[in-house]
């Protein structure tokens, strides 16, 4: 039954694609402007502002936290743009818990720009950062600015994580290690989670703070280029849930790996629940 309904939605979500109604040519139109803005936004802050951030600010610790300021207030600007032009809208239940600092924030990924939007909401944001960036010679001085922590194999990069949250940042992981599929997107699912994030607080003995993400319509999948714009405006909801103990995994008798194992399966039961609920299709 769920394979001949996900069958039945994938066919209607191809008839639907072929429809384009005025409202959803203005969405694409208003998505490629966004990203035109993006685009020069990112240029201004690499030309104009960490150069100044260098010249001006000595300090390393205190550059750094200025630097992501600027990166969360310029993504806060993003988000509220997209709304402003009608391309999505969203919601944050539960904000105010997102207002702490030493954070472990634990999310499923559903779209491009949940990192946008997150990042947004927190006050010294962290988050780590693929190889291929620090790569390119665009990015490597806005990440290096930044102090995002480099994504590499090895227990160094859950070590890096656990000193950032112990510092004070607020670390951003997404469990999914990449977009959700469409077909997860469509069943309510996610994707198979990696053990990082429970490494992290299990090692660390870091509190998660775990954050639902609903969306309505599909939107900027791994399979779906910006221009594929859904058929009606999507709303995001953005659940911020109660921070998890970690101490209630581990024991005497029960190794680091295990626990991390049983709370990465815990953890993904949970996200299956909530995304079942539907906190967002009453729109």
């Amino acid at each position: 039954m769920p394979e001949r309904l996900l069958s039945m939605t994938s066919s209607a979500s191809v008839e639907d694609e072929r429809r384009f109604s005025p409202e959803r040519c203005w969405r694409i139109l208003a998505t490629g402007f966004c990203f035109a803005v993006f685009g020069f936004g990112g240029l201004v802050v690499l030309c104009l502002v960490f150069p100044l951030l260098r010249l001006l600010v000595w300090r390393r610790s205190l550059r750094q936290t200025l630097a992501r300021e600027v990166v969360s207030r310029s993504f806060w600007f993003f988000c509220k743009l997209m709304t402003a032009v009608g391309v999505i809208s969203y919601e944050v239940r539960g904000l105010e818990k997102l207002q702490r600092r030493g954070l472990l924030v634990v999310a499923n990924h559903p779209s491009l720009i949940d990192v946008v939007m997150l990042i947004s909401l927190l006050r010294q944001p962290d988050c780590v950062v693929k190889a291929t960036v620090w790569r390119n010679p665009f990015m490597l001085g806005p990440v290096s600015l930044c102090g995002f922590i480099r994504n590499q194999d090895g227990p160094q990069l859950i070590d890096d994580c656990i000193a950032s949250v112990r510092r004070g940042s607020n670390l951003i992981v997404f469990p999914e290690g990449t977009r959700t599929r469409v077909e997860a997107l469509l069943q309510r699912q996610v994707n198979p989670l990696q053990r990082g994030a429970a490494n992290m607080a299990v090692r660390g003995n870091l509190l998660l703070t775990p954050v639902v993400i609903t969306v309505t319509e599909p939107m900027l999948t791994k399979q779906q280029p910006w221009y594929q714009a859904p058929r009606r405006r999507p709303h995001f909801v953005l659940n911020v849930h109660d921070d998890w103990e970690p101490s209630s995994f581990v024991s005497a008798e029960v190794s680091p790996a295990l626990a991390s194992r049983a709370l990465t399966e815990t953890l993904s039961d949970f996200f299956n629940r909530e995304l079942k609920k539907d906190v967002c299709l009453d729109r």
